[in-house]
């Protein structure tokens, strides 16, 4: 199945169009209504200040200057009737709620539940709902719980629809996805090699772009913060446990060596293991090469290594090698993903282009991979987030995630690029 790769996210057009309601909470005209949960579709799209967002959904909205952005996704275009779902109202305050109109809703203390909005148009495809504060003289504009979209007839609606096993969390940082490469049956491979390239505006903050997958662990490139980036590579414990305190010591991850200024250390929360990277000022729209090994050591352990290309120099950079213990396995699942691991950034938009993805057996022959499966996470098997894509385009495979852009990919389908026949050209003797 070939998609077009999207660089850029669908702009949401207002109308000036706006009109004062007074709050109140009459029955709906509508016979049927869905409830969509703030905490898991939400995000403060302005403000210097963060204000909070949980469970219970807005849970603090101080500042004037500070705007939501709620996300959903419609089937079809539709007249709807939307409420909001008020934690206990504190103080006098006015906001406005906009999409294709806007409204100004005046509070006062003590309301609660269901407050009528109006009438609002759906289109197909996502719809973002804003909230922005007027005046206020408490100490917050309000405290909203749902946003409730009342319709007649059939509506289907996509959005993150409750917070078990901390789904909320989930759903706010956006659908992971992976492309995992298909590896020819019968035979060992020791090293896998990949070329990425981030392409310009497609980085935000909390991305993290894997290349090197395996079976027990990955490497990539990620956006930690403004003014720091990072090379990742990071292998699981064979024990399984979030907090890398439980593991006991004849199965701990042990480096083996490590390249300059590499950090080396534990991680936990998805798993546990050895964890090691390099401060590095990588570049969007720049191409980054990855090579790294899988090899049993013949006495019930195996040896993982990490390389990084450093374009500038022109040299291979070695990450860390690690010794995975109670493990005999040469190099399974090659495979790339895509994820945002900060929920405040999930709204926004971020790709990757993965090119020339080349195994090289036991015995030294190279394998070009030129097929891919496209697979999703949670968030993304349940339809809860459908703003997701990633295959095959113009010849190179592709991911891209967030942001809330209406085109989707099949999960579990098959994608192939064109072979390049072009194996990478590695002098295994000075590799550090």
């Amino acid at each position: 199945m070939k998609q077009s790769l999207i660089l850029f996210s669908t702009l949401f057009i207002l109308t000036s169009f706006s009109c004062t309601v007074k709050a109140e909470n009459p029955s709906s005209s509508f016979q049927n209504s869905i409830e969509i949960p703030l905490g898991g579709n939400t995000y403060q799209s302005f403000g210097n200040k963060l204000e909070k967002i949980n469970e219970e959904g807005i849970s603090n909205w101080s500042e004037s200057e500070t705007e939501f952005s709620i996300y959903f996704r419609s089937s079809a275009p539709k007249e709807v009737e939307i409420s909001l779902d008020l934690i206990e109202q504190q103080g006098v305050s006015e906001i406005s709620i906009s999409l294709n109109e806007s409204f100004q809703l005046k509070l006062n203390p003590g309301e609660s539940g269901k407050i009528l909005i109006g009438k609002m148009r759906l289109k197909q495809g996502y719809n973002e709902i804003k909230l922005k504060g007027i005046d206020k003289e408490g100490s917050n504009f309000a405290k909203i719980k749902n946003l409730i979209i009342s319709y007649d007839g059939e509506l289907d609606l996509n959005f993150v629809r409750d917070n078990i096993d901390n789904r909320f969390y989930w759903g706010r940082r956006g659908p992971s996805v992976h492309l995992s490469y298909t590896l020819p049956e019968n035979q060992n491979f020791k090293w896998f090699y990949n070329e990425v390239t981030v392409p310009v505006g497609q980085d935000p903050i909390g991305s993290y772009f894997m290349a090197n997958g395996f079976g027990e662990g990955y490497f990539g490139i990620q956006v930690n913060s403004e003014t720091e980036r990072r090379i990742l590579f990071s292998v699981w414990s064979p024990f399984k446990t979030d907090n890398p305190g439980e593991i006991p010591d004849e199965e701990k991850i042990k480096l083996l060596k490590k390249g300059e200024d590499v950090y080396t250390g534990e991680f936990g929360n998805e798993g546990s293991g050895g964890q090691s990277y390099l401060q590095y000022p990588w570049e969007a729209g720049k191409t980054y090469r990855f090579l790294n090994s899988v090899e049993p050591d013949g006495e019930g352990n195996t040896i993982y290594t990490a390389y990084f290309m450093d374009p500038e120099k022109q040299e291979w950079k070695l990450i860390a090698s690690f010794l995975r213990p109670k493990t005999d396995t040469w190099y399974k699942r090659p495979h790339s993903f895509l994820e945002n691991f900060i929920p405040e950034k999930g709204n926004i938009q971020r790709s990757a282009l993965y090119t020339n993805q080349w195994a090289r057996t036991t015995d030294g022959q190279w394998i070009e991979l030129t097929e891919a499966r496209f697979t999703g996470d949670d968030i993304a098997k349940r339809e809860y987030r459908l703003d997701y894509a990633g295959g095959e385009a113009n010849g190179k495979f592709f991911l891209q995630n967030g942001g809330f852009f209406d085109q989707c990919t099949e999960l579990n389908s098959m994608h192939q690029r064109n072979a390049s026949g072009n194996p990478p050209v590695i002098d295994w003797q000075i590799l550090p």
